[in-house]
Parts: C-alpha cells; structure tokens; sequence
C-alpha cells in the first residue's frame, strides 16, 4: 500500500499570467502558498493482476486502461503502465471550489505513480510532468501555477518563461511574520462549485481580442512582483491593498469571473473590516479570501454570517509520500 499527500493551494497575485497564450509573448508570475487542505490518494496491488479498482468520486471496475473513463488517471496509468492496481481518492475539500483541486489530483497521482514504480522525480518533475498531462496531452485550458504550488508546497514566487521553463523562488518570512499572515487571512465558502475550463476559455479569447483585458493581466503581473518584494521584506500588510487591486483588475478579464451575488459578499467585507480579497480560482463561485487585521475578525465574521468559514493554516512540505508498506 502506498498513500500520498498533496495539498491544495490559494493563489495571492498574477492569476492568469500561468496560461501559455500569455507566458510565451509576455512572461508571466504568480504568488502563490500551500495550505494544510489535501488530497489524499492510495494504491495498491489488486487480486485481479490484470483490472483496475478505482475509487473517486465513482467507483469503476474495469480491465483495460483505455476504458477507464477518469481522463487524468488513465493517461497517468497509460504513461506508467500501470495495471492490476487498486486505487483510492479522497479530500478535505470538494472539487472546482477554487484551490487546485485538478492539478493537485494530477501531481499526488504522478506521486503516487512514482513510488509504486520506483521511479524518482523531483517536485518540479512532477510539476512539470502534471502540466504535460493535463495542459498538452489532455488539452485542458488552463495554466501551470497550480501544479507547481501543490507538488513544491510553501509560499513561492513562481515565475513562467516565454521558453515554457518555470522557476520557482521561495519567500522566506520571519516566523512571527507569517504568522501574521496567515492569522490575518479569512476564507469563506461561497458555494457554486463550477469547472474552471469554461471561464479560462473566455479569458483566453479576451485576451486576444482586447486590449484593454491584456492590459489589466500585465498590472495583475507587476503585482505579483510587487507582493513578492513586500513579502520578502516583512510587510504583510501590503498583501490587502494587493489583493484588493488584483481583484478590480481580474473581476475584467471574463463576464464569468463574478457576479451580483460575489459583488455583494466582497462589498460588504470591505465595509466591514477587510483590506482587500479575491475569489479564488478562476471564478464564478468557491472560497472568497479576504485579508482582515485580527482586531476585525469578529466583525466581518457577523457581516458575512451566512457563509460557512473555512480554517485553514499554510503548509510547506508540497506533495509527499505519507505511507509505503
């Protein structure tokens, strides 16, 4: 039995600059942390040598790969050839709510695939091989940021070159610091739980056909630069202002992104407390993060009474083999 452990992950600054249709003109960069929310995925050898027992959301028996119908799974088993294997998923968080849920599956599964073949690959290896999957092989619209931020783990600076290579640049804050930070950072569940794909589409188009979208991603980039600076320099506060101006650029980029109802939710936080938040993911519904000083807590938590929040701490190790029996 081999069990691995990938974390999800929330995204600060320089969302949407990960999508090759911007990296490979412009280069682009985000800030980005791990927190203490998993995946967790297991396998093991099957009586049947030559079936697959795959536990997900559904359950499937089948006896040839190519018949399995979870689309990461049966590339990733096809690329390892794995066979006879009986294969377990599950996570503190629900899919498509905005942490990386996809991307996170895809690094823990390649984690996972590793140690049951014996096969070594570093966590930007299987960053990397993740994005190959998903980005290239399944032709999923989306970026790079989230496999490199659940297979790494910590808060990075990950920067993505026009040349398809990614560097990723710890951020090292004093102990006391990120403490604060991350005592000073509330997430609420909005609900609304939608794929990703559809409103990265949209932005992909806009971005080609509109100027003024390109425009707001390329200050969405210098504010991943700028939070990186603060970061290093010990300024957390910095990170409200930052989200809250990455958020009035994002919220344009697709009609999808927000609506009256997540308009309504971040107004109020504003008004009560909050420096500044984002929805996180691509949009349209999942985790609000606000950044709120702790003397405020109570009083944005009443504001926001009718939204389930969601604890969460940040984490730094990334994706992990926790058992291997």
């Amino acid at each position: 039995m081999i069990i691995t452990r990938t974390p999800f992950r929330i995204s600060f600054a320089g969302g949407g600059s990960d999508l090759r249709d911007y990296y490979s003109k412009y280069g682009g960069s985000v800030v980005s942390t791990s927190i203490n929310k998993y995946i967790y995925l297991s396998m093991h050898p099957y009586f049947h040598e030559k079936r697959y027992f795959l536990k997900y959301s559904k359950n499937e028996l089948v006896d040839d790969v190519n018949r399995v119908e979870h689309k990461i799974i049966r590339k990733v088993f096809q690329d390892y050839a794995i066979a006879g294997v009986d294969f377990n998923s599950s996570a503190d968080v629900p899919a498509s709510t905005g942490l990386g849920s996809s991307s996170a599956f895809t690094v823990g599964l390649t984690n996972l695939c590793n140690a049951f073949t014996s096969k070594y690959m570093s966590q930007e290896d299987m960053a990397a091989y993740a994005c190959t999957v998903e980005i290239d092989k399944l032709g999923e619209p989306i970026g790079k940021q989230d496999q490199y931020a659940c297979a790494v783990g910590g808060i990075n600076f990950i920067r993505f070159n026009s040349d398809e290579s990614v560097v990723v640049e710890k951020i090292l804050l004093k102990k006391e610091k990120a403490e604060e930070l991350e005592k000073n950072l509330l997430l609420f569940y909005m609900g609304s739980t939608r794929s990703a794909s559809s409103i990265l589409s949209e932005q992909k188009q806009n971005l080609s056909e509109n100027n003024g979208k390109l425009k707001n991603l390329h200050k969405m980039v210098e504010l991943s630069k700028v939070l990186k600076r603060e970061l290093q320099n010990n300024n957390v506060d910095s990170l409200g202002e930052i989200l809250h101006a990455g958020w009035i650029y994002k919220r344009e980029l697709a009609s999808s992104i927000t609506n009256e109802t997540i308009d309504c939710y971040y107004n109020t936080a504003i008004k009560n407390g909050a420096i500044g938040g984002k929805l996180l993911g691509a949009g349209g519904g999942g985790f609000l993060l606000l950044y709120v000083r702790r003397q405020e807590h109570e009083r944005l938590r009443r504001a926001l009474s009718d939204l389930s929040e969601f604890q969460f701490k940040f984490e730094t190790i990334g994706s992990t083999v926790i058992y291997y029996d």
